[in-house]
Protein backbone atom coordinates (compact mmCIF):
# COMPACT_ATOMS: atom_id res chain seq x y z
CA UNK A 1 0.00 0.00 0.00
CA UNK A 2 1.37 3.37 -1.04
CA UNK A 3 1.24 5.93 1.75
CA UNK A 4 1.37 9.64 1.02
CA UNK A 5 4.22 11.65 2.50
CA UNK A 6 3.31 13.27 5.77
CA UNK A 7 4.61 16.83 6.14
CA UNK A 8 4.43 19.04 9.22
CA UNK A 9 4.26 22.64 8.00
CA UNK A 10 6.16 23.97 10.99
CA UNK A 11 9.65 24.40 12.36
CA UNK A 12 8.31 24.42 15.94
CA UNK A 13 10.24 21.94 18.08
CA UNK A 14 7.10 21.58 20.25
CA UNK A 15 4.86 20.53 17.35
CA UNK A 16 7.57 18.18 16.07
CA UNK A 17 7.85 16.52 19.51
CA UNK A 18 4.07 16.12 19.68
CA UNK A 19 3.85 14.50 16.23
CA UNK A 20 6.74 12.18 17.11
CA UNK A 21 4.51 10.71 19.85
CA UNK A 22 2.52 8.94 17.12
CA UNK A 23 5.60 6.98 15.99
CA UNK A 24 5.04 7.71 12.30
CA UNK A 25 7.44 8.95 9.66
CA UNK A 26 7.12 12.62 8.66
CA UNK A 27 9.07 15.55 7.32
CA UNK A 28 9.07 19.15 8.49
CA UNK A 29 9.06 22.23 6.29
CA UNK A 30 8.93 25.93 7.02
CA UNK A 31 5.86 27.69 5.63
CA UNK A 32 6.82 31.21 4.57
CA UNK A 33 3.94 33.57 5.29
CA UNK A 34 2.91 36.65 7.25
CA UNK A 35 1.31 35.54 10.53
CA UNK A 36 -0.24 38.88 11.43
CA UNK A 37 -3.90 39.01 12.43
CA UNK A 38 -6.24 40.83 10.07
CA UNK A 39 -8.34 43.78 11.30
CA UNK A 40 -11.48 42.68 13.21
CA UNK A 41 -10.50 39.00 12.90
CA UNK A 42 -11.38 36.76 15.86
CA UNK A 43 -8.71 34.61 17.52
CA UNK A 44 -10.33 31.46 16.15
CA UNK A 45 -10.49 32.92 12.65
CA UNK A 46 -6.86 34.05 12.78
CA UNK A 47 -5.57 30.68 13.95
CA UNK A 48 -7.68 28.78 11.41
CA UNK A 49 -6.74 31.04 8.49
CA UNK A 50 -3.05 30.65 9.34
CA UNK A 51 -3.24 26.87 9.85
CA UNK A 52 -4.87 26.48 6.43
CA UNK A 53 -2.41 28.90 4.80
CA UNK A 54 0.58 27.06 6.29
CA UNK A 55 -0.64 23.77 4.82
CA UNK A 56 -1.55 25.21 1.41
CA UNK A 57 1.63 27.26 0.91
CA UNK A 58 3.69 24.04 0.76
CA UNK A 59 1.36 22.19 -1.63
CA UNK A 60 3.46 22.75 -4.78
CA UNK A 61 6.60 21.48 -3.03
CA UNK A 62 4.86 18.35 -1.73
CA UNK A 63 2.58 16.71 -4.31
CA UNK A 64 0.89 13.48 -3.22
CA UNK A 65 1.29 14.45 0.44
CA UNK A 66 -0.70 15.06 3.57
CA UNK A 67 0.36 18.43 4.95
CA UNK A 68 -0.35 19.37 8.56
CA UNK A 69 -0.76 23.07 9.30
CA UNK A 70 -1.33 24.37 12.81
CA UNK A 71 -1.45 27.76 14.49
CA UNK A 72 -2.24 29.06 17.95
CA UNK A 73 -3.57 32.39 19.17
CA UNK A 74 -4.15 33.26 22.83
CA UNK A 75 -7.07 35.54 23.66
CA UNK A 76 -7.15 37.66 26.82
CA UNK A 77 -10.10 39.99 27.41
CA UNK A 78 -10.64 40.36 23.66
CA UNK A 79 -6.95 40.96 22.84
CA UNK A 80 -4.98 38.49 20.75
CA UNK A 81 -1.62 37.49 22.21
CA UNK A 82 0.93 35.91 19.94
CA UNK A 83 4.53 34.92 20.48
CA UNK A 84 6.23 37.66 22.50
CA UNK A 85 9.58 37.42 20.68
CA UNK A 86 11.40 39.51 23.31
CA UNK A 87 11.90 39.52 27.06
CA UNK A 88 10.16 42.89 27.43
CA UNK A 89 7.04 41.73 25.56
CA UNK A 90 6.96 38.50 27.56
CA UNK A 91 7.04 40.51 30.83
CA UNK A 92 4.20 42.66 29.48
CA UNK A 93 2.12 39.62 28.45
CA UNK A 94 2.60 37.74 31.72
CA UNK A 95 1.82 40.88 33.75
CA UNK A 96 -1.48 41.35 31.89
CA UNK A 97 -2.36 37.67 32.20
CA UNK A 98 -1.81 37.49 35.97
CA UNK A 99 -4.94 36.15 37.71
CA UNK A 100 -6.92 35.99 34.44
CA UNK A 101 -8.26 33.20 32.24
CA UNK A 102 -7.14 33.05 28.60
CA UNK A 103 -8.58 31.08 25.71
CA UNK A 104 -5.97 29.40 23.52
CA UNK A 105 -7.35 28.85 20.00
CA UNK A 106 -5.29 26.09 18.38
CA UNK A 107 -6.23 25.48 14.76
CA UNK A 108 -5.38 22.41 12.72
CA UNK A 109 -5.57 21.73 8.99
CA UNK A 110 -4.79 18.47 7.19
CA UNK A 111 -4.45 19.10 3.46
CA UNK A 112 -4.24 16.26 0.92
CA UNK A 113 -2.31 17.74 -2.00
CA UNK A 114 -3.21 14.83 -4.29
CA UNK A 115 -6.99 15.18 -3.91
CA UNK A 116 -7.42 18.76 -2.68
CA UNK A 117 -9.32 17.36 0.33
CA UNK A 118 -8.97 19.60 3.38
CA UNK A 119 -10.02 18.97 6.96
CA UNK A 120 -9.75 21.56 9.70
CA UNK A 121 -10.83 22.44 13.22
CA UNK A 122 -10.15 24.85 16.07
CA UNK A 123 -9.57 23.51 19.58
CA UNK A 124 -10.12 25.91 22.50
CA UNK A 125 -8.28 25.42 25.77
CA UNK A 126 -8.94 27.71 28.73
CA UNK A 127 -5.95 28.51 30.94
CA UNK A 128 -6.25 30.33 34.27
CA UNK A 129 -3.08 32.03 35.44
CA UNK A 130 -1.96 32.28 39.06
CA UNK A 131 -1.60 35.62 40.83
CA UNK A 132 2.22 35.52 40.56
CA UNK A 133 4.59 38.34 41.48
CA UNK A 134 6.79 40.50 39.25
CA UNK A 135 9.82 38.72 40.73
CA UNK A 136 8.31 35.34 39.78
CA UNK A 137 7.75 36.58 36.21
CA UNK A 138 11.39 37.65 35.97
CA UNK A 139 12.68 34.40 37.49
CA UNK A 140 10.54 32.30 35.16
CA UNK A 141 11.56 34.20 32.04
CA UNK A 142 15.26 34.05 32.94
CA UNK A 143 15.05 30.28 33.44
CA UNK A 144 12.84 29.22 30.50
CA UNK A 145 12.98 32.06 27.93
CA UNK A 146 9.61 31.13 26.32
CA UNK A 147 9.76 33.92 23.74
CA UNK A 148 8.51 31.71 20.89
CA UNK A 149 5.34 30.58 22.73
CA UNK A 150 1.97 32.30 22.46
CA UNK A 151 1.18 33.72 25.89
CA UNK A 152 4.79 33.42 27.14
CA UNK A 153 4.28 30.34 29.33
CA UNK A 154 5.16 26.79 28.25
CA UNK A 155 2.79 24.35 29.96
CA UNK A 156 5.10 21.46 29.09
CA UNK A 157 7.93 23.13 31.01
CA UNK A 158 8.42 25.40 34.00
CA UNK A 159 5.51 27.58 32.80
CA UNK A 160 3.16 25.19 34.60
CA UNK A 161 4.21 27.00 37.80
CA UNK A 162 2.48 30.14 36.46
CA UNK A 163 -0.79 28.30 35.79
CA UNK A 164 -3.67 27.62 38.21
CA UNK A 165 -5.89 25.52 35.91
CA UNK A 166 -6.20 24.16 32.37
CA UNK A 167 -9.54 23.17 30.86
CA UNK A 168 -9.76 21.51 27.45
CA UNK A 169 -10.39 18.26 25.63
CA UNK A 170 -6.87 17.63 24.26
CA UNK A 171 -3.77 18.18 26.43
CA UNK A 172 -1.62 18.34 23.28
CA UNK A 173 -3.58 21.28 21.87
CA UNK A 174 -2.26 23.74 24.44
CA UNK A 175 1.28 22.82 23.38
CA UNK A 176 0.41 23.60 19.76
CA UNK A 177 -0.94 20.56 17.90
CA UNK A 178 -4.35 18.96 18.64
CA UNK A 179 -3.34 15.29 18.33
CA UNK A 180 -6.78 13.83 19.05
CA UNK A 181 -8.30 15.72 16.09
CA UNK A 182 -5.25 15.03 13.92
CA UNK A 183 -5.62 11.28 14.51
CA UNK A 184 -9.26 11.49 13.40
CA UNK A 185 -8.24 13.42 10.27
CA UNK A 186 -5.47 10.94 9.40
CA UNK A 187 -7.90 8.04 9.85
CA UNK A 188 -10.36 9.82 7.52
CA UNK A 189 -7.56 9.80 4.93
CA UNK A 190 -6.96 6.07 5.46
CA UNK A 191 -3.55 6.74 6.97
CA UNK A 192 -2.67 3.82 9.32
CA UNK A 193 -1.49 4.72 12.81
CA UNK A 194 -1.33 1.27 14.42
Amino acid sequence: MHLPRLVLASTSPYRKELLERLGISFETAAPDLDESALPNETAGDTSLRLAIAKARVLADQYPDSLIIGSDQVALLNGEQLGKPGTHERAVHQLSKMRGHTLAFHTALCLYNTATGQEQHCVDITRVTMRDYTDAEIESYLQREKPYNCAGSAKTEGLGIVMIAAIEGKDPAAIIGLPLIELITMLKNEGFPLL
